[in-house]
């Protein structure tokens, strides 16, 4: 059979995987020791968090399953269907190779960035979860053995009266005194009452006062008691986003995030260059080899890759690689479930530059119901030495919360 473009990509072809494995990378051979291992299926289910998380589980021959998720949005369990023939019999110990046959298998797709690697990214965790059962390791062990015991983390505020300083300081103020948590992040991308077109990405003198009085009000309220973050969702144009990191540089800013939309990396790096207020970006950008370039450019202080929405747990550590030869710290951007909450967490624990990890459910009352362990104490995260990821989901935590029409995972 001729190798064209439609048997590559085909899912029934029976050109398979396996096959081409063996043609282009070498046969992986047989292993022992309780290594030979085969996928059975993968399944997703979304539950209906402050998101719509997408779960991911990797069935295999050996009763292990591995649990993942990707990031959400719409069309991922789709794409992550699509991809099942693709890894169905193969062993989930060759994280690497399946990794990077799912991106050449799904190239016509859009596998070089956007939804298709989320939802190659959902399978790779799931991999890392399975691979650590089997070898009977932690996660961060398949990445290299860990750096620290546990892991930081910051929690994303929000408030009613978001746009009203002293409000956001009371919740800074009941965050730290009362949940434990010495690492915080607000919106500035607020209504300050000053707007006249907000199409148009300018910033107002008024704004920016706005805006650097809401840093001042919160910075000088918690004081050395916590860091603090401020986010602008990519919301203003370069000279707006320059005067306003300028407005604020007096105050104790631990960093200002994604000032500028994602697509123009030189005006990024302008931003960057023209202020001493550490700028934070990375959540919308793909794979090591656009975050490469962010931080080659050093046009980053700090990257904030999004695990479960990058490309997977490698792929944030191939990130945190580059970035450890510029002296760049990695602050993950994290809007997800404990599973990816975790897989976060090794990764985190794995490399030498990791800063810090967002929560952004604290407002979600069962946020941990959804697995059997806890998993945040004071503002941190115990790094597990259970096998895998190291949690365990709590079956009927994820059926109470499923999105509407979505169906429980089949039993393990």
């Amino acid at each position: 059979m001729s190798r064209n473009y439609e048997s590559l990509h085909d899912p029934n072809a029976e050109y398979t995987m396996r096959e081409l494995s063996a043609e282009t990378m070498g046969t992986t051979g047989t292993r022992g020791d309780g290594r030979d291992v085969e996928i059975t299926d993968v399944q997703t289910t979304m539950v209906d968090g402050n998101f719509p998380w997408t779960l991911v589980r990797v069935y295999t021959d050996a009763g292990v399953v591995g649990t993942g998720e990707a990031y959400w949005g719409a069309g991922v369990p789709e794409l992550i269907e699509r991809m099942k023939p693709f890894v169905i019999g193969e062993n989930p110990l060759d994280i690497d190779r399946l990794y990077e046959h799912l991106i050449q298998k799904m190239s016509g797709e859009g596998s070089v960035e956007g939804v298709t690697v989320t939802a190659i990214s959902g399978i790779e965790v799931a991999l890392h979860d399975a691979a650590g059962k089997i070898l009977d390791v932690p996660a961060y062990q398949l990445l290299g053995g860990k750096y620290r015991d546990r892991m930081r983390v910051y929690c994303d505020c929000h408030t009613e009266e978001e746009a009203d300083p002293e409000a956001c300081a009371d919740e800074a103020e009941r965050v730290v005194d009362e949940l434990g948590y010495d690492a915080l992040k607000f919106d500035l991308d607020v209504p300050s009452g000053f707007e006249k077109d907000r199409a148009n990405r300018h910033l107002r003198p008024g704004e920016i006062r706005h805006k650097a009085e809401i840093v001042e009000t919160v910075t000088e309220r918690v004081k050395d008691k916590a860091d603090v973050a401020f986010d602008c969702h990519w919301t203003f144009s370069g000279g707006s986003a320059k005067r306003l990191a300028d407005a604020i540089e007096e105050y104790d800013v631990w960093w200002l995030e994604d000032p500028v939309p994602p697509e123009n990396l030189e005006v990024q790096e302008e931003v960057t260059k023209n202020t001493v207020t550490p700028i934070a970006v990375g959540e919308n950008r793909y794979r090591v080899t656009e975050l490469r370039r962010l931080i080659e450019s050093q046009a980053v202080d700090i990257v904030a890759p999004d695990l479960p929405k990058v490309g997977g747990m490698r792929e944030t550590r191939k990130i945190a690689d580059v970035a450890n030869q510029y002296y760049v710290p990695v602050a993950m951007h994290n809007v997800a479930s404990p599973i990816a909450t975790m897989a976060a967490t090794h990764v985190g624990a794995s490399i030498p530059n990791s800063l810090a990890i967002e929560y952004h459910s604290y407002e979600l009352g069962w946020w941990e119901d959804l697995v059997e362990e806890d998993v945040i104490e004071d503002g941190y995260i115990e790094v597990p030495e259970k096998p895998g990821l190291g949690l365990t989901l709590d079956m009927d935590a994820v059926e109470e919360h499923m999105v509407e029409g979505e169906t429980l995972f089949d039993p393990a």
